[in-house]
């Protein structure tokens, strides 16, 4: 199950990466409605896209009583200097029609004098002033010396308001026609699309193969909608090509999890956690399907604290990612070394397919805290509950997460992300989860199904199968995490991550701990401006302990080394290759080292 929403929204964000809506990977932000992890944020991310979506939107937030503010008197613009003529003449016109509007520090901006299409702009404030008092029968209120004024003015700038005007028919004409073209007056759209070939080698000698080269897509659309200035309708579609299963580069490797959800420790950052089928019922997506995979609003009710909820949501929508590889589109290209720790991935957290129904807030005490936390359930729209059988036969009808927005698989979550200096941001986290089916819920590993392990006893088994018996079995976990990124200098940042999961099985005394790391350094504007590159190394999630009947098959521990660059083409267009291995994969020293190599393009809109 899982929970997942904004990157959103806050009062005062604390800045924790460099998005992206990545579109966020969406992504929005904290800011009384969304400003820093709405998303990363030097990086374009969609998905997550959502954090930085509604910090953006406050960014642009004018005080329109300010640009209205009048200026009556030419001596009040303090950058225009008294020199000549010209200035005595239009002072007089100002004084007397209060025709200029100055801006809001009632200057013209910058320690100079007002430069000549300026004072044109002044002086034909004056003129249609002037024209509106005659057209209006008050000719008598204009002297004979105003009007020989404004006559020798004009003669002296005529060359002046004849390109102003010019200026003004064309960008008249140009907002008319954009209003006329507009898709809407609240909402704006951005989009994010993903190409990537990607090859593996190092196929498990149990039933694997190394796969064919792949070439994948995902196209996102995101919707941002505002109603009131403050507040953010987030609604997000998404397509993809990738294969699940036995068809992705995981399944044909041979390390994917029993029952084709994908899970694995050799993972492509931007595919969904669950690729072509539908965690809510295990019924399949066909590969292109068009689907919402976000629908959240944001809003505030204080002056420190925002609400968020929505029926397609993600813990990546709402707490801020820490992590500077944490952009599907920009940054690493694994699952595991985007540095989301397992702890924020729990329940299918970032799951890519906005797979929980949340509420939740947000709360900006200062800006060195941000406190965020929120409820989610997976089959909040599904009233009737059917589980899954031993058998696993009824795939594709039953409802294997529970339904109901408090019933079946549930997950409350909260992180606390601290800036204690303007170099370091760190994040904690904390999720209490109950799952109907033994699944973590990560997609980090194979292990993420059927976590705890146990050998049933026949009367468990009964009429069908251990396999179906382990994973029809409900779970509860606690999760805690930990992210740090220390900034060492403007281009250069340390990151460092840990996690502990602690699950044990509802109905039979089994239990299990998951650990995992990672740490890895993050560059910035490489050889040239906007390219960044990435090296990480760490441990992927793995079976540290288990407790009561709970067994343990690995035999190794894992380890994951990845290398990637990110070359901006352009404003809109950025091309990664990188390479990442992992050793004793799924954590089995009996297998080979796996190794996938991706070359990724993303393009933004």
């Amino acid at each position: 199950m899982t929970p997942g929403i904004l990157y959103a929204a806050e009062t005062k964000p604390v800045r924790s990466q460099p998005m992206q809506v990545e579109a966020k990977n969406t992504a929005i932000d904290p800011a009384p409605a969304v400003s820093t992890p709405i998303a990363p944020t030097t990086e374009s991310q969609l998905s997550a896209d959502v954090p930085n979506l509604y910090s953006q939107f406050k960014a642009n937030d004018l005080p329109t009583a300010e640009l209205n503010a009048q200026v009556t008197s030419v001596s009040q613009l303090s950058d225009v200097r008294p020199t000549d003529w010209a200035f005595t003449a239009l002072q007089s016109l100002v004084e007397r029609y209060g025709c200029i509007a100055g801006y809001p520090d009632r200057t013209y901006r910058g320690q100079r004098a007002m430069s000549r299409y300026e004072f044109a702009a002044g002086l034909n404030a004056c003129l249609d002033k002037i024209n509106e008092i005659i057209s209006a029968g008050l000719a008598d209120k204009v002297s004979k010396e105003d009007l020989a004024a404004v006559q020798k003015l004009q003669e002296e700038f005529a060359a002046e308001l004849a390109t102003l005007r010019g200026r003004v028919d064309a960008l008249e004409a140009k907002t008319a026609k954009l209003e006329a073209q507009q898709f809407s007056t609240t909402t704006k759209l951005s989009g994010e699309v993903i190409m990537a070939v990607a090859g593996a080698s190092g196929a498990n000698p149990i039933g694997g193969r190394n796969p064919n080269v792949v070439f994948n897509s995902r196209v996102r659309l995101n919707l941002t909608t505002s109603f009131s200035g403050k507040d953010l309708l987030i609604t997000g579609l998404q397509a993809y090509n990738i294969g699940g299963g036995a068809n992705s580069l995981q399944g044909s490797l041979g390390y994917a999890d029993p029952i084709g959800l994908s899970s694995s420790n050799v993972r492509l950052g931007f595919e969904p956690q669950f690729i072509g089928i539908n965690p809510q019922t295990l019924a399949p997506v066909a590969s292109n399907s068009v689907n919402l995979y976000k629908l959240l609003y944001i809003f505030p009710v204080a002056d420190k604290v925002t609400l968020f909820a929505g029926t397609n949501a993600e813990v990546s929508d709402a707490f801020p990612a820490i992590s500077p590889f944490a952009s599907e589109g920009q940054g690493s290209i694994s699952r595991f070394g985007q540095g989301y720790n397992a702890a924020y991935r729990v329940s299918g957290g970032t799951s890519g397919t906005g797979l929980a129904a949340a509420v939740g807030f947000i709360w900006n005490p200062s800006d060195q805290v941000d406190f965020r936390a929120l409820y989610g359930s997976i089959n909040a729209s599904l009233a009737s509950n059917v589980p899954l059988n031993n058998g696993l036969s009824n795939t594709g009808t039953a409802t294997p997460v529970g339904a109901g927005f408090f019933g079946g698989s549930t997950i409350a979550a909260a992180q606390l992300t601290l800036k204690p200096s303007p170099n370091l941001d760190i994040g904690l986290n904390y999720a209490n989860s109950y799952h109907q089916i033994n699944i973590l819920g990560t997609g980090l590993s194979s292990s993420d199904i059927g976590s705890v392990l146990f050998n049933p006893t026949a009367a468990e088994i009964g009429s069908g199968s251990a396999l179906g018996t382990i994973a029809a079995q409900p779970i509860k976990m606690n999760s805690i995490g930990a992210t740090a990124t220390w900034r060492i200098t403007p281009k250069v940042a340390f990151n460092v991550s840990g996690s502990w999961l602690f699950a044990d099985l509802a109905n039979i005394s089994a239990s299990t701990t998951f650990t995992s790391w990672m740490t890895g350094f993050h560059f910035k504007d490489v050889f040239n401006e906007g390219n960044s590159a990435g090296i990480i190394f760490g441990q992927p999630l793995y079976r540290n302990s288990v407790g009561g009947r709970a067994t343990r098959p690995e035999t190794a521990t894992p380890y994951h080394l990845e290398g990637y660059f990110n070359f901006k083409v352009s404003k809109n267009i950025s091309i990664t290759p990188g390479i990442f291995f992992v050793f004793n994969p799924e954590g089995f020293s009996s297998n080979p080292t796996a190794t996938v190599g991706v070359v990724r393009t993303t393009f933004t809109f």
